[in-house]
């Protein structure tokens, strides 16, 4: 019984990648407006309704990708050994990701992905849309600080600004990569870049998110 379930929830993942994969080529080939519905699921071999079910909006097409990703400063947080603050934590997951070239940095200049992110920040029906995740992975950091024992306030506005930061770093390692610098040429800039804002991020909320923990 087990293994039918897993074999079907494999099946449905298989079929939500292959859907959202004929999307995003069909969207970078012609344009995100200019695809319809009924020509993806076609692309696709699935029916129409068979798409809904995976994507409710044409934007979820695009977007559940940054929708993976909503939630991974909280696990970071909530992942972090013992006693560890989570601001150390959480630039280091940044140093990391920027080390892999991690798309969601901006530090990754593979074509197809920097055709996708100037996709999402050009067409406005999908730059609307991202601010939901971006409240979203607000909302989840919230939850795991307060997990930590801090306090409802500190913990909002810490989370709000680590995301907004996180965000216009890439978004500034995005735009100097399409300006034509390599993901290799940026990458010690983004690392400093990132150094300065968890330390501007440290000088203003390290006594509030260390002092409020429970022991």
């Amino acid at each position: 019984m087990n293994q039918r379930m897993g074999l079907r929830e494999s099946k449905k993942e298989r079929t939500r990648e292959t859907i959202s994969a004929t999307a995003i080529r069909l969207f970078l080939d012609r344009g995100f407006d200019q695809v319809s519905i009924t020509e993806i699921a076609e692309a696709a071999e699935v029916s129409r309704r068979t798409l809904f079910v995976y994507f409710p909006t044409k934007e979820d097409l695009v977007l559940h990708r940054f929708a993976d990703h909503e939630s991974e400063a909280a696990r970071v947080v909530r992942g972090r050994t013992a006693g560890r603050p989570p601001l150390d934590a959480l630039r280091e997951a940044l140093l990391d990701a920027l080390a892999r070239r991690d798309p969601n940095t901006g530090l990754n200049d593979t074509p197809e992905i920097m055709a996708f992110l100037r996709m999402v920040f050009v067409t406005e029906s999908l730059a609307a849309r991202l601010t939901r995740y971006t409240s979203r992975g607000i909302e989840a950091l919230t939850e795991a600080l307060r997990e930590a024992g801090i306090g409802p306030l500190v913990a909002r506005l810490a989370a709000a600004q680590v995301i907004v930061v996180q965000r216009e770093l890439a978004v500034m390692n995005q735009t100097r990569l399409a300006d034509g610098e390599s993901a290799d040429e940026r990458y010690p800039e983004a690392v400093r870049a990132a150094h300065q804002a968890f330390d501007l991020l440290d000088d203003g909320l390290r006594t509030h998110l260390t002092g409020a923990e429970r022991p």
